[in-house]
């Protein structure tokens, strides 16, 4: 369980202490759900009530099976996939002549230069790093996809090659960004495609109800924050808004399992043989 959760009043503000892994943190506001939940500020979601909105959560393999295989290389996505995940990470980036591409870092090695991927053609980068329409010929399209998109210029080839690869592909696209104020502004562009704000709880300095607001007002799909972030309290909140809840950097079975019990929608882990025995024993 996440622990027990005591009221206390400090000052003229209220406070939920939440007791998680043996230490106390304080969430102001986000989770004042005696007034919030169904009082008159209480919002008009579509959805129906306020549990997890993806059983069991998806399964993300952060960079591929990393635990097992090289990061980001179609040997780790493809191992994750025989492991049983349900979901892939990784980072994209555009190159120089338009290619959408997969790394982490986006810098590589060009003679005794470093140079950012987008300064140099596909043909210039190492063989190790595959592109996007790579990932998808190889892997198929029947699984979830989270991108964090690093270079805001690879949002249109990203969105283009997920469409050539038919609407498994597009439907089951999560382009994440830090910036929520750039994916409104992308909304209108690719609405056949999942946004998600990724976060941490101590940047949403305006509380979590008037950030689940204006997501959901933007027609934003879902936050993602590290798993140290989330309590019950949360997810029940951000469902209230429509909002599916993503929880990384689970990389240990009790984080995974505390997750699941906060009704967590999906979470990432570098372990996908750990990560898939809790998750669903059944594929493990």
């Amino acid at each position: 369980m996440w622990g027990m959760v005591l009221a206390a009043q400090v000052g003229a503000t209220e406070c939920l202490c939440i007791e998680l892994r043996g230490q106390f943190r304080t969430v102001r506001q986000a989770i004042r759900l005696s007034r919030y939940a169904n009082g008159p500020g209480a919002p008009r979601s579509t959805v129906a009530d306020m549990t997890a909105r993806r059983i069991p959560p998806i399964a993300f393999a952060h960079r591929g099976a990393r635990a097992h295989a090289p990061e980001n290389t179609m040997e780790a996505f493809t191992l994750a996939l025989r492991l049983g995940a349900t979901g892939l990470e990784s980072d994209v980036w555009r190159t120089a002549d338009g290619e959408a591409v997969l790394d982490h870092d986006g810098i590589v090695k060009t003679g005794l230069r470093r140079r950012s991927i987008g300064e140099v053609a596909r043909r210039q980068l190492p063989s190790h790093i595959p592109t996007l329409a790579e990932l998808y010929e190889t892997c198929g399209t029947g699984f979830e996809l989270s991108l964090d998109v690093k270079d805001p210029k690879a949002y249109d080839a990203t969105v283009a090659v997920a469409r050539s690869f038919g609407p498994d592909a597009i439907s089951r696209l999560w382009l994440c960004d830090p910036d929520w104020n750039r994916l409104a502004s992308v909304r209108s562009a690719y609405p056949d495609v999942k946004l998600v704000d990724s976060t941490r709880l101590k940047r949403i300095s305006e509380g979590g109800e008037r950030r689940g607001a204006a997501l959901s007002g933007a027609g934003i799909d879902a936050i993602n924050m590290h798993f140290s972030d989330w309590n019950l309290g949360l997810t029940t909140l951000f469902h209230r808004f429509g909002l599916y809840t993503f929880g990384w950097d689970a990389q240990h079975e009790r984080m995974l399992r505390e997750l699941q019990a906060m009704e967590i929608d999906a979470v990432y882990c570098d372990d996908t043989e750990r990560m898939m025995s809790v998750i669903n024993p059944a594929t493990a």
